[in-house]
């Protein structure tokens, strides 16, 4: 997770948080498994001229993630960070001729750590937006922005416990009712945008969470009326939790959007070499297994843009 379907405002999601705090859980990702290093080094790899000359002699890229966001980005039952951004990074690093490191934080804080290069780039199913890459958020100016290299698109679901929609079929049937979100997300922003619509005494309640799995425990628990987040992950949720016995989801998915990875404001070299690479593994067919893999296939696009949000 503001416009990212996780967020418009900086989604970037906020607040260090406990149950994300597998923080510093570096994860270097192989193509569906994570015990195995890129195949191919900087010999085998046709775009490691592309990169950055440091990136290149370190061989390793350090990625921002929220690693809380299945099926996009998570943590499997042995362990190890999984999902749609961790594959589709191994899938990079081979075209690139380098790893690329998982290291696990909020979403809030994921582009203040690239501002203070914790990180090189942000991968967590992050928006791209205009606001983002101007550094806005609420309105206001924060921060001098950031650069998207876009690789995937998304819209926003809604969702609700199973048999229980309580008359919800899109945003404006909120009023009154109570729904879980992510903090820093376009679903905390949607959220926020209908409760103003509101008549008086009969506003959305809106409940938001660290994490989008903390969200999810909630509804299922009955605490809250709704639910919402991004499409594949509200697909995945509805899809996988309780054997598909729990959510179900509830009208159409709204703005659709690309997710970037997010690299500093002006890093052209990095932003260019990760472009090619998102082109060169759509145009050998790597990307589309990738996300049949994990049911993420309708978000596919046919070649990656920078900057391409609005």
């Amino acid at each position: 997770m503001s416009t990212t379907s996780r967020t418009i405002a900086l989604r970037s999601r906020v607040a260090a948080v406990g149950a994300v705090a597998v923080a510093g859980a570096l994860v270097l990702t192989g193509c569906g498994d994570q015990t195995k290093k890129s195949s191919g080094g900087a010999d085998s790899a046709p775009l490691h001229d592309m990169l950055p000359k440091d990136l290149a002699t370190k061989g390793v890229i350090k990625v921002g993630s929220d690693i809380a966001y299945a099926p996009v980005e998570f943590t499997d039952k042995s362990g190890r960070t999984a999902g749609v951004d961790p594959d589709i990074a191994a899938a990079l690093g081979k075209q690139l001729g380098v790893k690329f490191q998982f290291n696990n934080g909020s979403f809030d804080t994921l582009v203040t750590g690239l501002r203070a290069k914790r990180y090189n780039l942000i991968m967590s199913a992050m928006t791209d937006t205009k606001d983002r890459q101007n550094g806005v958020e609420g309105g206001k100016k924060v921060g001098q922005g950031v650069d998207f290299v876009d690789y995937y698109s998304a819209g926003v679901s809604i969702y609700t416990q199973k048999g229980k929609t309580e008359g919800i079929n899109g945003w404006s049937d909120l009023c009154g009712k109570t729904i879980v979100v992510e903090r820093g997300t376009v679903s905390e922003d949607l959220s926020k945008a209908e409760a103003k619509k509101c008549p008086a005494g009969k506003t959305v309640k809106i409940e938001s969470f660290d994490t989008d799995q903390q969200a999810e425990v909630r509804l299922r628990s009955g605490g809250a009326d709704a639910g919402s987040a991004d499409s594949p992950v509200a697909s995945y949720a509805v899809k996988t939790s309780g054997g598909g016995k729990d959510f179900q989801l509830v009208g159409k998915t709204v703005q659709a959007a690309p997710y970037g990875i997010a690299v500093t404001k002006g890093d052209t070299k990095l932003a260019k070499a990760l472009q090619a690479a998102v082109n060169a593994i759509i145009t050998n067919g790597e990307y589309q297994k990738i996300l049949q893999k994990w049911g993420a296939q309708d978000g596919a696009i046919t070649a990656s843009t920078i900057n391409g949000g609005s």
